[in-house]
Order: C-alpha cells, then structure tokens, then sequence
C-alpha cells in the first residue's frame, strides 16, 4: 500500500485517541487500533518508514508505531 496513505491513517487513528487524557492509554489505543485491524503488511511498511525518516506521522502515531511489534517474515 502507498505510505503517504498508510500515514494518514496513522494519523487519522492518533486524532482519535490523541484526546484520551493519559497519555499512556492514548498510545496504547494507537498501537492496539493497528495491532487488531492492520494487515502485517502494513504495520511492517509503517514501521519501516518510521525506521527510515518518519515524515508526516504525528507524534503520538510516531510513539506508538516506535512500540509496535511485526511478524518477521525472513522466517
């Protein structure tokens, strides 16, 4: 999928949470949101862009993709 794409909507999801008072529980929101409805494919190619550079993703999008566990496919 696109990455400017998959930013937006890692953006989109981090909006919504980004009004939770705890901080903590917000970034949780984001990863658990992207844990049980993105495909691997995607959350590999979201953290790799945050590997890369990161351009566009928002702050609480870029913690909680920091934190996000992906299935190795080398295996």
């Amino acid at each position: 999928m696109n990455i400017e794409r998959l930013v937006t909507m890692a953006n989109d999801i981090a909006a919504y949470f980004a009004v939770e008072p705890d901080h903590a529980t917000a970034v949780e929101g984001v990863r658990d949101h992207l844990t049980r409805f993105w495909d691997p494919v995607m959350r590999r190619q979201l953290k790799a862009h945050l590997t890369g550079d990161g351009e566009g993703l928002n702050p609480l999008a870029r913690e909680a993709v920091a934190g996000l566990s992906v299935p190795d496919v080398s295996k």
